[in-house]
C-alpha cells in the first residue's frame, strides 16, 4: 500500500474528500444529480509553523477536521432543508450582531461562522464531557471497593471504550447516521482502491476494503487506550485533580495518537498491521457497505481534488502491482 495523502469525511448524502488544502465536497442532491464544490482550507498551521511539529500537530489537525468536517456538514445539509432560503437568510438579531462588528453586507456568512464556532464548541464540550470526565465520575465510585490504582485506570479506560461504542451502535439505528456510514464506507473504499494500486472505477472501488487505517474512528480509539496508560503513569489522589488531568492530558494523548495513525497510514510493517487491528474492527460499526450510486458520489469528490491516474503510473508502473491490490486487502 502506497499512502496518498488523501483525507475525507462522509457528510449528509455525501462525501468530502481533501488533498492537501484543496477540498471537494460531492452531494447527492434530491433530484439525483452530483453537486460538486471545490474549495480552499487555510488551516491554522499554515500561519503557526511550530503547529506542524510532531506530537504537536496532531491536535490543531484534530481540530481543523472538526472545523472542515462542521462546515462540510452544514453545506450538504442545505440541499435537504425544507425552505432554503429560509435557511440561508439570517436571523434579525444575528444581522444587528453583524453590524456591530462592521459586517451588515456579510451578515449571512457571519452567521453560518458563529453558528459552526458555536456548534464545534458544544461538540467539544460534549465529547470531553462524555467520553473523558463520565468515566472517572463512575469510577469514583469504585475507589471504595478497589484500592489499585492501575486497576482502576484499565477500568475508567474500558468504561471510556464501552461508552464509545455504545454510542456508535445506537447512532447507527437511526436511518440518516446508517446511510452515512454507508458513505463513510464509501469514502474508505475509494482511497483503497487507489492506493493499492487500481484504477478508480465503480466496480474496483466496490471490491476494495470498507475499513482504512487512517480512519478517524481508529483515532478516537486509539486516544482512549493511550489515555489508559497515560492515566496510570499519572496518578492524583482527589477526585477534582483526576478531572483536571483527564482535560489537561487531552493535547498530549491526542498528540501521540495522532504520529501513530500517521505512521499506520504509510507503513506496511506486520507489527504495525497488527496493532492497527482493533481500530479496523471497530470500524465494522461505523462503515457499512454502500450502493452504487454512493460510489460515484465518492470519486467525484476525489476526481475534484486529486490526479489518480498520474498517482498511479508514479506508484505503481509494474502492472503485478495492481493485479495484486484486491489481494493484499484481504491479507491486511
Amino acid at each position: 500500500m502506497k499512502s496518498s495523502g488523501i483525507g475525507g469525511q462522509a457528510v449528509m448524502e455525501g462525501i468530502m474528500m481533501k488533498n492537501q488544502k484543496a477540498y471537494a465536497v460531492a452531494v447527492r442532491k434530491p433530484n439525483q444529480e452530483i453537486e460538486v464544490k471545490k474549495e480552499t482550507y487555510h488551516s491554522f498551521s499554515e500561519r503557526h509553523p511550530i503547529c506542524k511539529k510532531p506530537f504537536i500537530r496532531g491536535i490543531f489537525n484534530f481540530v481543523d477536521s472538526l472545523i472542515l468536517g462542521m462546515s462540510t456538514l452544514m453545506y450538504s445539509s442545505s440541499f435537504f432543508e425544507e425552505d432554503e432560503k429560509e435557511t440561508k437568510e439570517p436571523s434579525a438579531w444575528m444581522k444587528k450582531l453583524a453590524s456591530v462588528f462592521g459586517m451588515e453586507g456579510e451578515a449571512a456568512e457571519f452567521a453560518e461562522k458563529v453558528i459552526m464556532t458555536v456548534t464545534v464548541c458544544i461538540s467539544v464540550i460534549l465529547a470531553v464531557g462524555i467520553f473523558m470526565l463520565l468515566p472517572v465520575i463512575l469510577v469514583n465510585w469504585l475507589g471504595r471497593l478497589i484500592s489499585s490504582g492501575t486497576v482502576l485506570a484499565v477500568i475508567e479506560g474500558l468504561i471510556r471504550i464501552g461508552i464509545f461504542i455504545a454510542y456508535v451502535s445506537l447512532i447507527s439505528l437511526m436511518p440518516e447516521i446508517n446511510r452515512t456510514y454507508m458513505y463513510h464506507g464509501a469514502e474508505h473504499k475509494c482511497i483503497n482502491c487507489i492506493e493499492h494500486g487500481l484504477e478508480l472505477t465503480v466496480e474496483n472501488v466496490a471490491a476494495s476494503s470498507k475499513e482504512h487505517k487512517r480512519c478517524g474512528t481508529s483515532f478516537m480509539l486509539l486516544v482512549m487506550i493511550i489515555s489508559m496508560f497515560c492515566f496510570m503513569i499519572v496518578r492524583v489522589d482527589t477526585f477534582w485533580l483526576k478531572l483536571v488531568s483527564r482535560v489537561l492530558l487531552i493535547p498530549v494523548i491526542a498528540g501521540l495518537s495522532y504520529e501513530f495513525l500517521r505512521l499506520a497510514g504509510n507503513s506496511d510493517h506486520p507489527l504495525v498491521n497488527l496493532l492497527s487491528k482493533p481500530g479496523l474492527w471497530l470500524q465494522g460499526l461505523t462503515t457499512k457497505e454502500p450502493d452504487r450510486s454512493m460510489i460515484e458520489v465518492a470519486i467525484c469528490a476525489i476526481e475534484a481534488v486529486f490526479d489518480w491516474k498520474t498517482y498511479l503510473q508514479e506508484n505503481f508502473s509494474d502492472p503485478t502491482q495492481r493485479e495484486s491490490g484486491i489481494e493484499k486487502q484481504e491479507r491486511e
